[in-house]
């Protein structure tokens, strides 16, 4: 089957954050949005077909999780990362951000600190900080082309005995980097030496992109299965953040049965109706529909990069190797922070994420989702270019 990625699909009314916030987030209502990390495509019919077929029994009471819902999945993980997951390091988690929350919770006595590795997805930040944590900031190295790497010896120079976790952006947002088998291993390494456990959010990990390949965290080696905690989902890969449909890894058997007594006791880890249903369709049924996707998001890439190239060289689009969020610099423009988010949202008319959100080293980018209909993204990337002449 072949699917439509250009049909544009109209999602006001429909309860959209995409939408929905744009006069409280941005002062404006009037703006083309290509900012929240959610696709403009449809979502795949074979996802709709399965829930409309339970919709049609009529009664909505408790249920328990299939046991389908878990060999899905590890079948899919698998296939797709080369990683043998067993059932028991598995579990249902309400969203990778509350996740996130979850375990700061449950690991950090409250004087005890969280490390982020800016510029970085910026609940990443956000979390901790509002669970009363504080975050030390180990920023990437921007190299010459424009990506980054890790600052080992920066990373070393922070920590202290009050550092006990790591949240890991892997594949990384808003860069689109694919970590290194290499460099996920030395940081293994370094958080296993200082008792530091590593939360790696891992939800992008089904886009890895133009030949790129997404390495699981807790597989580089036998440290990094030890202290490792991964969240996943299918919620980025086929557009259905709305359902509810994280999941949770963790090998070690000591942290599991910590973590997951918690999840437990509290009911956190079962799921709603529809997020199995989901889940399972997706993994089941949704590999050609991925490849499209990847295909389509991929000329989407390169539309971009030769509009910027042509029209526009003082803004540098980084390519992604992972994911539908293009990092654009335009540090070239010479415009302060307040001087960009006047170009993008009042002159060009668009909604994207300023680079300053994202911490340290976000400072003249802008992070743009290149997930929709070309379409779109062309009377997008024209505004832009029509607002800088």
């Amino acid at each position: 089957m072949t699917y439509n990625f250009n049909q544009i699909i109209d999602r006001r009314g429909s309860g959209d954050l995409k939408h929905g916030v744009l006069k409280e987030r941005y002062g404006r209502d009037d703006l083309l949005p290509l900012w929240v990390a959610d696709m403009d495509f449809e979502t795949p019919p074979f996802i709709t077909e399965a829930l409309q077929q339970r919709l049609q029994h009529s009664l909505y009471g408790y249920t328990v999780v299939p046991d389908e819902l878990w060999i899905t999945i590890i079948q899919w993980i698998q296939e797709h990362h080369n990683w043998l997951v067993r059932r028991q390091w598995l579990t249902f988690i309400p969203g990778i951000v509350k996740g996130i929350g979850m375990a700061i919770n449950v690991f950090l006595k409250e004087d005890e600190k969280v490390i982020i590795q800016p510029p970085v997805y910026h609940p990443f930040r956000l979390t901790p900080e509002a669970n009363g944590r504080q975050v030390v900031m180990n920023p990437l190295k921007e190299l010459p082309d424009g990506s980054y790497a890790m600052d080992f010896e920066q990373l070393a120079s922070v920590v202290d005995e009050k550092c006990r976790l790591l949240i890991l952006s892997n594949p990384h947002n808003p860069a689109g980097i694919c970590w290194d088998a290499e460099t996920l291993r030395r940081l293994a390494h370094f958080c296993y030496e200082h008792d530091i456990i590593v939360v790696s959010d891992e939800i992008h990990s089904d886009m890895a992109l133009f030949g790129h390949q997404h390495v699981p965290f807790a597989t580089v080696s036998e440290e990094a299965a030890q202290i490792s905690i991964t969240f996943g989902a299918p919620s980025k890969t086929f557009n259905i953040a709305g359902i509810v449909s994280s999941y949770a890894i963790v090998p070690n058997p000591t942290l599991r049965r910590r973590f997951y007594t918690w999840l437990e006791a509290n009911e956190l880890n079962e799921p709603t109706l529809f997020a199995p249903i989901a889940t399972i369709a997706a993994y089941s049924q949704g590999e050609e529909w991925r490849r499209q996707m990847l295909r389509y998001v991929e000329e989407n890439i390169r539309f971009v990069e030769d509009f910027f190239h042509a029209q526009m060289p003082q803004i540098k689009p980084l390519r992604p190797q992972a994911s539908f969020l293009v990092w654009l610099d335009c540090r070239a423009l010479g415009l302060n922070h307040d001087q960009l988010i006047d170009l993008f949202v009042n002159k060009a008319r668009l909604a994207l994420n300023d680079g300053v959100m994202f911490g340290p080293g976000g400072e003249g980018f802008m992070r743009m989702n290149v997930g929709t209909p070309k379409a779109v993204l062309q009377q997008a990337l024209q505004q832009l270019s029509e607002a800088l002449k």
